[in-house]
């Protein structure tokens, strides 16, 4: 199920997109990128519209993916 980020509390997706940042532990390259700018980037993602807050009720979690 996607679920439209503007429907989530701002702290709340601040701590979604956050648990996102951290758990896929992405390589930014040689340059080092503070958590609140990946945060900050994967939020205007979502605001882009070009990638999705997916809920999966069989396994009670939440992923952001790339819109396909």
């Amino acid at each position: 199920m996607i679920i439209p980020h503007s429907s989530i509390d701002s702290d709340t997706l601040y701590a979604l997109v956050e648990s996102f940042v951290l758990r896929e532990g992405t390589d930014y390259g040689e340059v080092e990128v503070s958590l609140e700018q990946k945060v900050a980037e994967v939020i205007q993602q979502l605001e882009r519209g070009t990638v999705l807050i997916e809920y999966s009720e069989e396994h009670e979690s939440v992923n952001i993916i790339e819109k396909p």
